[in-house]
């Protein structure tokens, strides 16, 4: 038996369970937004997360990561255990077409998982919606919780989106108003009574290429 999952978020840089292969593509008629809710890893109940989820649109691609678990059903069982406790937010499980590079007409893997949730409200706690962006800048930018802060889960899929060749304008569009908001909580230093440290308060605010996984292969963040 084989196993495919498909990673749109932090699976991608950080995936945390075994798996037998991993391919570079995208999944079509899905995009990529920052519309859940997560309490549990980068956020709490109290100031939730944004994290990543898909959104469906007939006309957009997703690049990601697919995973392969080729192990036998104990193998199997294992990583997905492992992966509904880390993905709880997602409350669906959503099979797709999976797309190479070399051959974007015709799937290299039909049948691929991927976490998605239920766009309501209503029906689905964990669904925050779309907000303007500065809204959810800001609210990146002060989010954290018990696996670190949901700015770094941003910048950390921005390098990795830059890594595998295939960065997102909404991604680094929504890094870059972050970066703002953490810029306006630095505060100015006059040159002549800065000291060597406090000039170097100016510069904090780091980039997609200074971030780095605070544990690679145990950090519990969402897809």
């Amino acid at each position: 038996m084989v196993m495919w999952v498909f990673g749109y978020g932090s699976l991608v840089w950080n995936p945390g369970f075994h798996y037998d292969e991993k391919v570079l593509g995208f999944i079509k008629g899905y995009k990529r937004v920052f519309d859940l809710a997560c309490i549990d890893h980068r956020g709490t109940p109290e100031h939730p997360a944004r994290t990543c989820t898909l959104e469906k649109d007939e006309e957009a691609i997703c690049w990601g990561t697919a995973f392969c678990v080729r192990g036998g059903p104990e193998e199997e069982r294992l990583a997905m255990e492992y992966l509904e406790r880390r993905e709880c937010e997602y409350d669906l499980k959503t099979s797709v077409d999976f797309y190479k590079e070399d051959d974007p007409l015709n799937p290299a893997v039909t049948g691929v998982m991927v976490f998605t949730s239920t766009p309501d409200k209503v029906s689905n706690k964990y669904y925050l919606g779309p907000a303007p962006l500065e809204d959810m800048a800001r609210q990146i930018a002060t989010a954290n919780g018990p696996c670190g802060n949901n700015r770094d889960y941003l910048f950390l899929l921005e390098k990795a989106m830059h890594d595998i060749g295939h960065e997102e304008e909404y991604v680094i569009e929504l890094a870059n108003e972050v970066r703002k908001v953490l810029a306006e909580k630095v505060t100015p230093v006059k040159e002549s009574r800065a000291s060597p440290v406090a000039k170097k308060s100016k510069s904090n605010v780091p980039t997609a290429h200074q971030i780095l996984p605070h544990q690679p292969e145990a950090v519990s963040t969402t897809i």
